[in-house]
Formats: structure tokens, sequence, C-alpha cells
């Protein structure tokens, strides 16, 4: 899926997010998983390109009617201390027919997207909303979904380190699969070849 996934966006407003392909690809896998359960199918699936399923007997998706991904990013705070930021993400997503929860989020980040005049973060709409609506709400989240940081992909790839720890001890779950974040490539937090090594290894160790 191409450029076509953007097709759902309506023109005016994708004329204002269009600079900001993550925002708009945000909103756009929201209207997609809409429409596919418009069409019929009963239960509905997004996972990002860069999601990888390492350990495919323990990605047991959820029995109830929604879920979203965890994120505990490791990072070191202004003070130069590791830090785990323990959030939501939407790189993996399911809805299942009749959840409350898809309208009301897609009509919330369509409705922040029209009143924000300023400048807006990638996230503004992903993890960022989310999470918001998850301190409130308590969302439903499928704790063997992770994301790793460029400091615990790291960590990974020599066998051990301090943010591999914390990320290890602020998670529920061992996770059976996780968004790798390979846009930390083009900012050159991790390299090409670390990456595919990172893969590698995921895949032939089963887990984090």
């Amino acid at each position: 899926m191409g450029d076509e996934l953007f097709d759902g966006i309506e023109h005016g407003l994708m004329r204002h997010i269009a600079q900001q392909s993550v925002i708009a690809s945000d909103l756009a896998r929201l209207l997609v998983i809409q429409e596919m359960l418009q069409a019929g199918y009963q239960r509905v699936v997004w996972l990002d390109a860069d999601f990888l399923i390492f350990d495919p007997a323990k990605f047991l998706l959820p029995s109830g009617e929604c879920a979203v991904g965890r994120e505990v990013w490791v990072q070191k705070d202004k003070h130069g201390k590791l830090k785990a930021y323990k959030k939501v993400h939407n790189a993996l997503l399911m809805f299942k027919t009749g959840n409350s929860l898809l309208d009301f989020y897609t009509d919330t980040a369509k409705r922040l997207l029209i009143q924000n005049t300023g400048s807006m973060p990638p996230q503004f709409i992903g993890p960022k909303l989310l999470t918001a609506i998850h301190n409130v709400a308590m969302l439903p989240v499928m704790e063997t979904a992770a994301m790793l940081s460029p400091m615990v992909i790291h960590d990974l790839l020599q066998g051990h380190g301090a943010a591999l720890k914390l990320f290890r001890q602020h998670s529920t779950a061992l996770p059976a699969g996780a968004n790798l974040c390979t846009s930390s490539c083009d900012r050159s937090e991790v390299s090409g070849e670390e990456m595919e090594l990172l893969i590698n290894i995921l895949v032939d160790k089963g887990n984090v």
C-alpha cells in the first residue's frame, strides 16, 4: 500500500498535513481500519512495516474489542540519566466490529489536526494522543507488542547494557514482536548494518 493509503483523508485536511508524512500515516491507518470494518471484516490488525514478530507462538492477539501496543522508550533525560518512559503506541492497532474506541480516536485526531495552526510533533496524533487517552481511559494494551529505542537496540546488539536492563524492568511481559523504529536509521542513530544484525539476533533468539 503506497500513496493510496492517504486516499481516505479529506482533501483540505490532507493539504494541511501533507508535509508531515508521519501524521498523515497515523490518520490514514485509522481510516483504512474503519473502511475494512465497514466492509465486513470482523477484526482488523494494523502493523507498521518495520514491526517484527520474532516469537509468533507468543504473539497472541487479545480477545477484547481493541488493543494498542506497549512503548517502553529508554533514553537519557536532560540530566544525562537513563530513564524509561512507559507509554502506548500505534505501530500495532487491533479493532473488532462494534468497538467503541476507533471512531472516538479518529474523530479526536481529525479535530485536533483541524484546530491546530502551529507546529506539530510527528507523534501528535499517534503515540502522544493515544497515551493521553490511555492515561485517562486505560486502553487495552498488548504488552507483547513492544517498541525499541536506539539505546535499547545498541544494548541488544552487544548482548547487555543498562538501557536493555531498564527496558526489561519496565516491561510487563517479554515482547514477542517489536517496532524497530527504522526511522532511527534516517537520523543516523542506528546504521542499516546494525538494523540487519538486530533482526537476525531477534529472530534467532526469539526474545529481547
